[in-house]
């Protein structure tokens, strides 16, 4: 008889800044926020984008649990039908309603996750994973969405550098799964990717594949040291390469440093 894996607590600072980021967005919608203002550069408003942020964050807590729930088929395109399939059912919009529940849904969680209450991988809208990348991806997932709800109400936003390095663990999960297989088809290419002051990790490129990892073996042929809100930004598909170039926000260095600029093409935004 095999024994069933025992459960792994999650990082306390990870548990931590996902309470922290749940009451941060809360706050973002506090007095005076606006349901029908539009998100800049999307579709949804802000109650749709507040709305997304309950459902999103109740499935989390559900799958710490132990409890399995479906959600798209894991391409992006599934996963923007999911999305939208969730909204037009829960009809939900007023926006201290919704910041209660994303702050008792993240709790849920993080409650679950520091006793470790779900074994083995769970099945996320992103394919099976870890209870600690789950956490990391919860975390990483509410980090864009709040910083969306705060630029369109004209809020501070609640991204850090000690936020950015936990979602980490999600980002480098997620790459193989979202890789454009067609940007990537015949290049070979090996990225170091920096955090200014933090991490580091390597990502290789190879004929429609890619492996990524604290270190890979061989030479990069680029290195590329971004400030750590502008490569989340840039990762989440908020901030272009070279608009987060223009601010200083990265350096490039090695053997081919111009391919800098087209990392992210490899990597679109679920």
């Amino acid at each position: 008889m095999t024994a069933a894996p025992a459960p792994t607590a999650v990082n306390p600072r990870l548990v931590e800044e996902i309470l922290g980021v749940a009451t941060d967005i809360a706050g973002v919608l506090g007095p005076g926020a606006d349901a029908d203002v539009a998100i800049p550069g999307a579709l949804w408003s802000v109650g749709e984008a507040a709305a997304h942020l309950a459902l999103a964050n109740e499935l989390m807590a559900d799958l710490a649990l132990g409890r399995p729930r479906g959600y798209g088929d894991g391409t992006p395109g599934g996963l923007a039908e999911a999305n939208e399939q969730s909204l037009a059912v829960y009809r939900e919009r007023d926006p201290a309603v919704l910041a209660e529940a994303i702050v008792r849904h993240a709790r849920t969680f993080a409650e679950a996750a520091a006793r470790g209450a779900a074994a083995g991988p769970l099945d996320s809208p992103l394919g099976p994973i870890g209870l600690d990348v789950l956490a990391s991806y919860l975390l990483t997932h509410m980090l864009g969405h709040g910083y969306d709800l705060a630029r369109a109400l004209g809020r501070p936003h609640m991204l850090n550098a000690e936020r950015v390095e936990l979602s980490l663990p999600f980002l480098m999960t997620a790459m193989p799964r979202v890789l454009d297989q067609d940007a990537a088809r015949g290049r070979r290419v090996r990225y170091v990717i920096g955090l200014r002051g933090g991490p580091r990790f390597a990502v290789a490129i190879a004929d429609g594949a890619v492996t990524v990892g604290p270190d890979l073996p061989g030479r990069p042929d680029c290195t590329i040291v971004c400030e750590p809100v502008g490569f989340l930004l840039m990762a989440l598909g908020r901030r272009g390469p070279w608009a987060t170039m223009a601010r200083g926000g990265v350096v490039a260095r090695g053997r081919r440093p111009w391919l800098a600029p087209g990392f992210t093409k490899y990597f679109p935004a679920p």
